[in-house]
């Protein structure tokens, strides 16, 4: 497919929406001059960054927590501020729903298809959309994904494989080994090894020529010359706030930028481009859990893979980086009250999630061994009754993993910790949100106002003048 043949209308949109924008409003030739990019410039590279289940409420609280702690915005927004980036809203229903699921969104950008919630670009009477990473690859590209939650999980595989079903990631791990992507890196240690059908998928990568790593160190080692396979955690990365705390932790997994910059450098000197795939998975779980320390801290560590994205891409001037989300979650927000900005900024010295306090809590410990736990890393006191229902709920409940965090108290425990932070959610599932789009770089000018998912496959192939003929 040529830019022009996708771009033309486009194009015609985009201008008469400016005709409707106020004076000093970002325009895309605005866009272009800010970002060093001209109009008609074929991209090289695409960086496409997902952080997976933000509402915009997380958005804003990111940056208002940069801005107190650190007196700066996130630079996500500072692109907002400065008019660098093309901007849009985008609906990401799927075909089964008006709220999608993470497999389904992913899918619809990679397929290019709508398909029902929890399959991966596979439709309803088994038809197969070919994903793009696979048309890239085809096309001479190099192609990776780094992510903070198993990368056999929905997102990257959106991008990378056909699945009926998107809980089959063992299965999913088997066909990353034939495709041989040239970056994965993420977690999801339990599907490459010590799996039930015995297989050590560490060992099948290795002797099909990948370099496996499973620690930041090992990471740091790795070379160009032959694909990647790096694995640094069982399920998922830890919680940006356990990781950063945890002297282990931080020495041993990477962050998800450190992970962006690695994998742009192993792929940069290719000389037909790369395409990444970045995402801040753990913002959707930290949503689900109502756990408002790992969802502003994991949402403030993306964004600084979107600055170690975009700064890349200004160097290089051929890199369309594109930064969204898949879906909102659970719609938290800073709420109103006169200690609002006081107790938000309590956040700032939190060493610990909710996530790691409850999963990390035994049935046989007391409300005051447990309030004594809370006040150490998040720095406030529970009530005796408080500390008491949430001790009672381990009695009808066991800990299972983070999907579990209907059956833990979870919830409670966030409606007491709110009394200290004043943030709140709205629920513990995803929402039907038109989510945030944002484009620098070759292609950024011609981002309509409005985009249906479904485009996003085009729009990449036109942006990098790959022909859509796989």
């Amino acid at each position: 497919m040529r830019r022009r043949e996708f771009f033309v209308k486009s194009s015609m949109g985009a201008a008469a929406s400016s005709l409707l924008l106020p004076f000093g409003a970002c325009t895309p030739a605005k866009v272009a001059a800010a970002n060093g990019t001209g109009a008609g410039k074929k991209a090289r590279n695409i960086i496409f960054m997902v952080s997976d289940g933000m509402s915009t409420g997380t958005l804003n609280m990111g940056d208002l927590f940069l801005q107190r702690k650190e007196g700066r915005g996130s630079f996500w927004l500072d692109l907002y501020r400065n008019q660098r980036v093309s901007r849009a809203l985008m609906d990401m229903a799927s075909a089964s729903s008006m709220v999608t699921d993470s497999a389904a969104a992913s899918s619809s950008w990679g397929g290019g298809v709508r398909v029902k919630n929890g399959h991966l670009n596979t439709g309803p009477n088994g038809e197969e959309y070919l994903p793009i990473w696979q048309k890239f690859k085809k096309a001479g590209k190099k192609v990776g994904c780094v992510t903070t939650v198993p990368i056999t999980h929905a997102t990257p595989a959106g991008f990378c494989v056909n699945q009926k079903t998107r809980g089959d990631q063992a299965e999913i791990a088997e066909k990353y080994l034939g495709l041989r992507f040239d970056v994965m890196m993420g977690g999801g240690g339990k599907f490459f090894s010590g799996r039930k059908d015995g297989r050590n998928m560490y060992e099948e990568f290795s002797n099909a020529g990948f370099q496996v790593v499973n620690d930041a160190a090992g990471m740091r080692a790795v070379n160009s010359f032959s694909p990647v396979l790096g694995v640094f955690s069982k399920d998922g990365l830890p919680y940006e706030v356990d990781r950063i705390n945890d002297p282990s932790l931080k020495d041993n997994v990477p962050s998800l930028a450190e992970m962006t910059g690695k994998a742009i450098d192993l792929m940069k000197g290719h000389a037909n481009g790369f395409c990444l795939q970045v995402e801040g998975g753990k913002v959707d779980w930290a949503a689900h859990g109502n756990d408002a320390p790992a969802l502003i801290y994991d949402q403030v560590a993306f964004d600084e893979a979107v600055r170690t994205a975009v700064q890349f891409a200004e160097k290089d001037g051929n890199t369309l980086v594109i930064i969204t989300t898949d879906h909102g979650n659970s719609n938290p927000g800073l709420y109103y009250g006169d200690n609002a900005d006081r107790n938000f900024a309590r956040l700032f010295d939190f060493i610990h999630s909710n996530d790691h306090i409850l999963m990390g809590t035994k049935t046989n410990e007391t409300p005051a061994q447990l309030t004594e736990k809370v006040f150490s890393w998040q720095g406030y006191k529970l009530s005796n009754e408080q500390a008491a229902f949430i001790m009672d709920k381990y009695k009808e409940q066991s800990s299972e993993g983070v999907y579990n965090v209907y059956k833990l108290p979870f919830k409670e425990y966030a409606t007491y910790q709110s009394e200290y932070t004043s943030v709140a959610f709205g629920g513990m599932d995803h929402s039907g949100d038109y989510v945030e789009l944002a484009m620098f770089g070759p292609g950024s000018e011609m981002l309509k106002p409005f985009m249906v998912n479904t485009e996003m496959h085009t729009f990449m192939l036109a942006a990098a003048e790959v022909e859509n003929k796989f």
